[in-house]
């Protein structure tokens, strides 16, 4: 079997910035690659038309069309004629995209099934955060769905609230992201450094970052020698069109509070693994995801997360077994989780083993692969 993915994003030097989506496709891929099935990866967005081997995981940059008005029709039908030309030639037997922005909307292969994953769209997004979302993105999101040969999501939360934003009754197949846990086995060469909360990935309102100061300053109170960590790209705030949403978090942390912050900006996914292990506690107190595949990298380090009670949440962590979850604006609880924790080596030992065998059980590659492989077998011409 030959499988394709098109996507805006893909975790490489080459390919640019990569957030959760091209993550998750870079670990399934990898887990096909592993079972004989061949992968390539269309990147559109790109600087130039390119082409190189990612250890056997085949990319292809796409530039897209620049013409003013017709962008991104053209960018799509040069996306279309691409991929007929794979499935012409029997080098792809089908086309995996995700929701977001409904890229395969007006693309038309000729006879090749295209898979529609839900990691959340635009819509999606902007009905968790609150805020409008645009009405040529809506389009193209619910176009995209309602043309797809074949329908996944990572979580039954995003389905149905997919089909609720969208006024659809579409039938999901539910596969969350998966990792392999082989690769986050816990290092004796790094050791946790001190008594520190880590938190890992955007620096962006949706994933509560503005809601993380109010609870650091109150965790501060009762364990003065903690540090907080933060990793991740600083993002401009989309609400009050302020550049950093980084440079509005340092204006909510107290004074004693914010001399614990260490910010370190981005970090090479390679050394996400040895900040997790120096660490005590994972924070996340998102509003917006679909299936974090951070939350699973940090639980498979064996480290209690206090993270988010929203939606997906409880399809990842069980509430007070292999982690906990409050709401985001519920600073007092979430920051008496978190300082709980903090003082009970025992509990942390515990939940961060349990949180561990959580990943193993339910979301290594060994148990979702074959899952995807049978989904994508639906549609493979015989």
């Amino acid at each position: 079997m030959k499988i394709a993915f098109l996507t805006p994003e893909y975790p490489h030097p080459k390919t640019g910035n990569s957030g959760g989506i091209g993550t998750s496709i870079k670990n399934l891929a990898t887990a096909l690659l592993g079972k004989g099935i061949s992968v390539r990866v269309l990147v559109y967005g790109q600087k130039e038309d390119a082409f190189f081997d990612d250890n056997g995981i085949l990319i292809q940059q796409i530039k897209n069309v620049k013409f003013k008005g017709l962008s991104w029709f053209l960018t799509r039908k040069k996306l279309e004629r691409i991929i007929n030309k794979l499935y012409s030639t029997q080098e792809i037997d089908l086309i995996e995209a995700p929701d977001w922005t409904g890229i395969t909307s007006f693309i038309n292969p000729n006879k090749c099934p295209i898979i529609i994953r839900l990691h959340g769209s635009d819509t999606y997004f902007c009905h968790l955060d609150n805020r409008p979302v645009k009405r040529i993105n809506r389009f193209h999101e619910k176009r995209a769905l309602r043309k797809a040969d074949g329908l996944l999501s990572v979580s039954q939360f995003t389905a149905d609230l997919t089909n609720a934003v969208f006024d659809l009754n579409n039938e999901f197949t539910i596969v969350p992201n998966l990792i392999d846990t082989s690769l986050f086995e816990i290092n004796t060469n790094y050791g946790q450094k001190e008594k520190s909360i880590l938190y890992f990935g955007s620096l962006i309102r949706k994933k509560g970052l503005l809601e993380l100061p109010l609870i650091f300053n109150k965790v501060i109170e009762s364990n003065p020698e903690t540090k907080l960590i933060l990793v991740g790209k600083d993002v401009p705030d989309i609400i009050s069109g302020n550049p950093s949403t980084w440079q509005m978090m340092q204006k909510l942390f107290s004074n004693k509070a914010i001399a614990n912050v260490i910010y370190l900006g981005s970090v090479p996914h390679v050394e996400i693994k040895q900040k997790i292990q120096e660490a005590a506690i994972c924070v996340f107190p998102s509003f917006a995801e679909a299936f974090p595949v951070a939350w699973l990298e940090a639980m498979a380090m064996e480290k209690p997360i206090v993270a988010s009670n929203i939606g997906w949440a409880c399809e990842v962590i069980e509430d007070e077994k292999n982690g906990f979850l409050v709401h985001p604006t519920n600073h007092d609880l979430f920051a008496k989780k978190v300082a709980t924790l903090l003082k009970d080596e025992t509990q942390c030992s515990k939940v961060g083993k349990l949180a561990r065998k959580r990943v193993e059980e339910s979301f290594d590659v060994k148990v979702l692969v074959k899952q995807n492989i049978d989904f994508y077998k639906q549609f493979k011409k015989q």
